[in-house]
């Protein structure tokens, strides 16, 4: 069993492309971001922490980081392997790690073990899968492609999503922002003015990302965030996809009822862990 980093991210995906497709509902999370750093590498101005473990040239294990961010977590064949992920980043400062429920139990016991940071539950999210968009309640407006002239109003509704959710900081907003609009994928339902917001973009040749989904609050319970997923599922479909994936938050039932209704099917869960530091 040996672990490998690699500094180029073609030379990474070469490696691990069969394997994270081979369970790409599970890793659409993995591969959004490679397809990223790929293609838009400006969105993650820092070096990637890109690493698989393996043994007879069989993956066991991969792990992806884009700092300042969690680490990220494939599908792990042979806990073991998780030890050798730890060991090698046990000198960084890891905020945090997600991934399906087994690997990341394990790693956060291994880490706390190995760097004496104790760890604490964060978001429980369960991710679905959606092959045919379901006939939803028809409501007022229509999607459309945000453009350069939204940008002003992606900022703040960014800001705002991430503000609930606590996720990333201003000047990481601000390249996200110029990522999506240049990579066309983020979207507007527009009911006279902009009442909601969905992302969304293929990290494959047949599948897709749903990411992410936000209504101010003035603008809730009214069906437009319901309209926005359905209209770009059904676009994404209609552009070569079979499938599109996305993420919900277990804590919240109206979404994950809202989404099941729409045609998403779920898959599997998917744990987030911080970490403290020692005092």
């Amino acid at each position: 069993m040996q672990l490998h980093r690699f500094d180029s991210v073609k030379e990474f995906w070469q490696c691990t492309q069969n394997y994270l497709l081979q369970y790409e509902a599970e890793h659409n999370a993995l591969l959004g971001v490679l397809h990223t750093l790929l293609y838009y590498p400006e969105r993650y101005p820092e070096p990637p922490y890109l690493a698989l473990v393996q043994t007879n040239d069989q993956i066991l294990a991969i792990a992806i980081r884009t700092p300042p961010n969690n680490l990220l977590l494939s599908n792990v064949q042979d806990l073991n392997a998780l030890n050798l992920i730890a060991q090698d980043l046990q000198h960084e400062k890891l905020p945090g790690v997600e991934g399906l429920v087994a690997g990341t139990e394990a790693f956060v016991q291994i880490w706390q073990t190995l760097t004496g940071q104790s760890y604490q539950r964060g978001v429980e999210s369960r991710i679905y899968q959606l092959t045919q968009v379901e006939p939803v309640t028809t409501v007022k407006g229509h999607l459309r492609l945000a453009t350069s002239g939204d940008r002003p109003l992606l900022l703040k509704w960014f800001a705002a999503f991430n503000a609930e959710i606590d996720l990333v900081s201003d000047g990481e907003i601000e390249r996200r922002v110029d990522v999506e609009l240049k990579r066309q994928s983020t979207y507007l339902w527009e009911d006279s003015v902009p009442v909601s917001m969905v992302g969304g973009r293929q990290f494959s040749s047949t599948a897709a990302r749903i990411a992410p989904v936000y209504t101010p609050p003035e603008y809730r319970r009214k069906g437009y965030a319901t309209a926005s997923v359905a209209a770009l599922s059904q676009k994404l479909l209609e552009q070569g996809c079979n499938r599109c994936f996305l993420f919900t938050d277990l804590a919240n039932s109206t979404s994950n009822s809202i989404y099941q209704k729409i045609g998403y099917c779920p898959v599997c869960d998917w744990h987030e862990y911080s970490f403290t530091m020692k005092e």
